[in-house]
């Protein structure tokens, strides 16, 4: 950034963990932009205690700080809403990092509207996705926003600069922080990631102590638990009957899963900035909800219906990973989602095994599944000879291609 644009900013709202990278980012921004920082930290139930980050930005002289749980607007406002896409991710990825971003841009740009900001800030490096997402989100909400990415910006080039870095100044720092695991984490109610440094090498298995929320399946129960999960236009609200808050109810799944070994997968995905990298997920209560989903969906969705709504879930899906939130085309095909999910109400039926989800039942009193058509028995509802005229209009244009290969031959 240039001089002069760093002469213009005096108060920057930074994304606040009070790990290693954002308070070395904290300490930099008010030396470097001589600048006053707001902090701004989001419990979006990543499993760690968020008030420490509290003292933390105190201790660092900061004045104005945001701490704030952010759990049920987080599943409720964007998890759900995706969910009922049936999102995914080059096939497999449940996208629990990209949409935890658009969530903590918005209220960023927020508190920058509250206490007069001129910048907003985050740690994400200028190899990966979430510094795009982050960006995407600040500039669809605030168009003049000025934006500090000090990966982008600094001198600093690894964790042990960022070690000495924090010597040098005295930041305060964990032992445990100095000593973390030998990859990178991302975590919130929805997943936890993994990825970096010894799971680059994408030949080479993770050690199965990295995982956290799911038990190793062969060491899962030896016997299955059966839930039932019901749905109210395309949401989750229910398990066995006990009605729960959203958060709550994500929370409770993936305990339930996690203690099945439900959820883990590993991935090499390709990144919006065009490199592929290796990622390990651990999702137990989002995989559980998407067998689930599709459950119910498929007994009271009309056919066309189901089958645009899939057609679609790519283009959906990529959207999110790529940063799209809050684009126009996310929200067209977010009203055209929800519109197939006023009738996709029922309870599925699920067993869990040994890391397996296994949809065993549904039904819904909204269902378009008929017995007496689908009967092998006799019926009076459905005559087998329309079936013959139905047959030859499909086949028509068939026969005719045939017809004029047999004449040109």
């Amino acid at each position: 950034m240039s001089a002069q644009l760093k002469k213009d900013i005096h108060k920057v709202v930074l994304a606040y963990s009070g790990g290693l990278d954002t308070s070395v980012i904290l300490r930099w921004l008010q030396e470097e932009y001589n600048c006053e920082v707001v902090t701004f930290t989001a419990d979006l139930g990543q499993g760690e205690e968020v008030e420490p980050a509290r003292a933390k930005a105190k201790g660092a002289g900061v004045n104005e700080i945001y701490v704030e749980d952010l759990k049920e607007e987080f599943v409720r406002e964007f998890v759900f809403p995706m969910f009922r896409a049936n999102a995914l991710y080059e096939g497999v990825y449940l996208l629990g990092t990209s949409i935890a971003r658009p969530l903590i841009a918005k209220r960023q740009i927020e508190i920058a509207a509250e206490t007069g900001a001129d910048a907003v800030s985050h740690g994400a490096t200028g190899k990966g996705n979430d510094q795009v997402r982050f960006e995407l989100g600040y500039y669809a909400l605030n168009p003049e926003i000025q934006v500090i990415a000090p990966w982008r910006e600094w001198s600093l080039n690894g964790r042990q600069e960022l070690l000495d870095y924090a010597r040098k100044h005295q930041i305060d720092i964990p032992r445990d922080k100095e000593d973390e695991p030998p990859y990178s984490t991302d975590a919130n109610l929805l997943h936890i990631s993994y990825e970096g440094r010894a799971l680059e090498d994408p030949w080479i298995e993770p050690d199965e102590k990295m995982f956290t929320r799911t038990v190793a399946p062969e060491s899962a129960p030896d016997k299955p638990q059966v839930i039932e999960i019901q749905f109210e236009q395309g949401d989750p609200v229910a398990i066995d009957n006990e009605y729960l808050s959203p958060a709550s109810l994500l929370a409770r799944l993936n305990q339930i899963g996690g203690k099945h070994g439900v959820g883990r997968l590993d991935l090499v995905e390709n990144r919006y900035v065009g490199m592929k990298s290796r990622g390990i997920y651990e999702t137990p209560g989002g995989t559980i909800l998407i067998v689930a989903r599709r459950g119910v969906e498929s007994i009271t969705l009309d056919k066309g219906a189901s089958h645009l709504k899939d057609e679609l879930m790519p283009r959906y899906a990529e959207l999110i990973y790529n940063g799209f939130w809050f684009s126009p085309e996310r929200e067209m095909l977010q009203a055209a989602v929800d519109q197939s999910q006023k009738n996709v109400n029922g309870i599925a039926k699920v067993k869990l095994y040994k890391g397996d989800v296994k949809l065993i039942g549904r039904k819904s009193s909204d269902s378009l599944y008929s017995e007496k058509h689908v009967t092998f028995e006799k019926d009076n509802v459905y005559d087998q000879r329309d079936a013959q005229g139905f047959i030859k209009l499909n086949a028509l244009r068939l026969r005719l291609q045939q017809a004029v290969r047999r004449r040109n031959r």
